[in-house]
């Protein structure tokens, strides 16, 4: 848990400490924090250091009276045989738009750029995006997500400017959630 903790501080630190809102990708016109609240599992991220070697991610949003987020990080680092979790804090900057922090003062932008909803209308895969072409990371309610949306994603991140061979898929073995 120390190697994880010490990792998403360095990620935060270098994902800057900017004021003003600077996203790579568009952001996403109609959104609802309510219906974003719960588990998420990580399906594809690009590699950075404080995920290194983490397979069965998960973020679970919860909202705190003040409209925040409380942000719950969790990976199993498979070389440590152990789960490692970092608590975050997201606040509200605009309409799908956060400023993230894990280590005060140090905090970095999480855009929502695009939202997949099921037949009911809840939100099932989210793209998340940052204030520059390091980060990106695609979400959803379960670890199984169609090739189809995969596709559609990652040709979408590609005219956002994303590198999209370097990115990773996250293991989720069958049976671990």
């Amino acid at each position: 848990m120390k190697h994880f903790l010490s990792a998403v501080l360095a990620g935060v630190v270098l994902m800057g400490c900017s004021s003003a809102p600077t996203p790579v990708a568009p952001i996403i016109k109609d959104f609802e924090a309510k219906r974003y609240l719960g588990k998420w599992y990580e399906i594809i991220r690009l590699p950075h250091s404080f995920e290194e070697g983490l397979e069965q991610v998960t973020a679970e949003y919860r909202l705190n009276a003040d409209n925040t987020i409380e942000v719950t990080n969790r990976g199993y680092n498979v070389a440590e045989g152990q789960w490692e979790t970092a608590i975050g804090h997201a606040e509200p900057i605009g309409l799908a738009m956060y400023r993230v922090t894990f280590f005060w003062p140090f905090d970095g932008g999480y855009y929502i750029s695009q939202l997949h909803e099921d037949d009911g209308g809840n939100y099932q895969v989210s793209v998340v995006t940052s204030d520059n072409h390091d980060y990106f990371w695609v979400l959803s309610r379960s670890p199984d997500v169609s090739e189809e949306v995969i596709e559609g994603v990652l040709k979408q991140a590609e005219s956002w400017g994303y590198d999209t061979s370097q990115m990773i898929r996250v293991n989720h073995p069958t049976g671990s959630h």
